[in-house]
């Protein structure tokens, strides 16, 4: 019995073996190796993460520059503001201080408090630039031609560390000047004066469009090096940025935070290739042909910077899973700023909401561009006069018409984001109350539903745009409509960034 239950066993491990060992040989593992297969629908849920991602990816460069192009415009008017609109406001209120004594004084301010800050803008920009006069730039430019290549790259790298450092800073000595000039009297006032802080916010400016003039005059030697090599030392370091910023985290805030600075960035840059070029044509007397020879750098500069902001962009929202679509949020969030600055009881100017914002600060850009066009292009006779006046008229219309497309296109955006609740909302008695709520409130504007309704009805074609009410009263709103809108409200709440970093104060 034992023996043939010992046969038996045999029998099957026998059978065993001859099922499951295959045949060992290295024909039988190469068809193995040709025919097996696998089933991709086991992880649909990952591989349809996958291919989101990827489309994420090749969504990101068409929603990026949408973002970019409308911010870009927002500098421009901003920008455009300081040349043309400023100089007018400021005879305005020059003329109503003239005409004071004739038609009697009433009320207890000699000026609107807009009208104070728009004076204080005019006062800074005179000063500055005759203070402008004394810096010589020739000789900035061969003092800095004389050094070497990786001297100069690490210069070129300490100003714009500067550079962010001065916007971050300048427009709070800018607001604390505002304020302190604008101050009720019946307040208790706890500054040190408006004089101090005049000359704090000259200063500044003053510094910040010299750190500027040596930023122009580094972009220029390198334009006019023979071998190029700084130049591109220059755009590496664009590439180099994309190091340090891929692999951190990044929430939405921040993104948020860094697109608005890779806008100011792109401004300034376009604005100091402007420089560059008015610089070199003035050195080759006005030669058209030498503009070609000068086209390949400007190319070379705006491409790296745009594919460095397409690269930046894509691996951080697809390193830290944020959609495409938060770039429709940014935009309909500097679309609400430029809205509100509109209404009747707005608190600030909107040149001041861009500065804020994005850390874009037009007074001393728009200090050196005057120096520098100054310099290059001479103003003699009649016919000349006529020209500057035509090309003050020029950049007036374009600045009007640059506003009402933005402000026909920032209420598109508001209405699909479905923000315009905000701007009818009447603000609390605390807030009414501020003297901060009225620091720049003009009688003369519209009521913000009728501007709204009006720009809304010219661009959209949206005949039901008066069907909105005017002014809903929510005095208490229900717990979920505040928990639904808390993500858009805490991008509306950015106004101060820590440019440098990824901290938002």
């Amino acid at each position: 019995r034992i023996q043939r239950r010992c046969e038996t066993m045999a029998l099957v491990v026998t059978h065993c073996r001859s099922r499951v060992v295959p045949d060992p040989s290295f024909t039988h593992f190469i068809c193995t190796e040709l025919t097996r297969g696998y089933f991709l629908e086991h992880n649909e849920a990952k591989y349809t993460e996958r291919r989101e991602r990827v489309y994420t990816c090749m969504r990101i460069p068409k929603e990026l520059e949408k973002l970019m192009t409308f911010g870009f415009f927002l500098c421009v008017d901003a920008f455009l503001y300081v040349f043309t609109l400023l100089p007018l406001r400021v005879l305005l209120a020059l003329l109503r201080l003239l005409t004071l004594p004739c038609c009697g004084f009433s009320g207890s301010r000699l000026l609107q408090p807009a009208q104070v800050c728009d004076v204080l803008k005019g006062l800074i920009l005179v000063l500055c630039f005759s203070m402008m006069h004394y810096v010589d730039y020739s000789m900035m430019y061969h003092l800095i031609r004389g050094q070497s290549v990786i001297k100069l790259y690490i210069i070129y790298n300490m100003l714009e560390v500067a550079d962010r450092l001065f916007s971050s800073f300048g427009q709070d000595i800018l607001d604390a000047l505002y304020w302190t000039a604008t101050e009720p009297k019946e307040r208790k006032r706890d500054s040190i004066g408006v004089i101090p802080h005049f000359f704090m916010a000259v200063f500044y400016v003053f510094l910040h469009a010299i750190l500027i003039m040596v930023q122009a005059s580094t972009l220029n030697v390198a334009f006019n090096s023979h071998n190029k090599s700084l130049l591109t030392i220059m755009m590496s370091n664009n590439f180099v940025e994309i190091k340090g910023s891929v692999f951190k985290k990044f929430e939405k805030n921040n993104l948020f935070q860094m697109s608005n600075s890779d806008i100011k960035e792109r401004f300034t840059s376009y604005v100091l290739l402007i420089i560059v070029c008015l610089r070199n044509m003035e050195q080759f007397s006005w030669n058209p042909d030498h503009l070609w020879v000068l086209f390949p750098d400007v190319f070379m500069v705006v491409t790296s910077e745009v594919a460095v902001d397409i690269i930046k962009h894509a691996f951080i929202t697809k390193f830290n899973d944020i959609t495409a679509d938060v770039y429709s949020e940014y935009r309909a969030s500097l679309a609400f700023d430029l809205v509100s600055s509109r209404q009747k009881n707005a608190c600030t100017d909107y040149s001041d909401s861009v500065a804020r914002r994005m850390g874009f600060i037009p007074l001393p850009l728009a200090v050196l561009l005057i120096r520098v066009v100054m310099t290059s292009v001479k103003v003699q006779g009649a016919l000349s006069y006529t020209c500057v006046f035509l090309c003050y008229l020029g950049l007036v219309t374009l600045k009007v018409l640059n506003s009402i497309v933005l402000l026909g296109k920032s209420c598109v955006y508001v209405k699909r984001a479905n923000m315009e609740d905000k701007l009818f909302e009447k603000p609390s008695t605390s807030a009414s109350s501020s003297p901060q709520s009225n620091l720049f409130k003009v009688d003369a504007h519209l009521p913000t539903h009728v501007l709204f309704n009006f720009v809304q009805l010219l661009f959209t074609g949206d005949s039901n745009a008066d069907q909105v009410p005017a002014t809903p009263c929510r005095e208490a709103p229900e717990a979920d409509e505040v928990k639904h809108r808390t993500p858009k409200k805490d991008l509306l709440e950015i106004d101060r960034f820590t440019i440098c970093g990824n901290r938002i104060d």
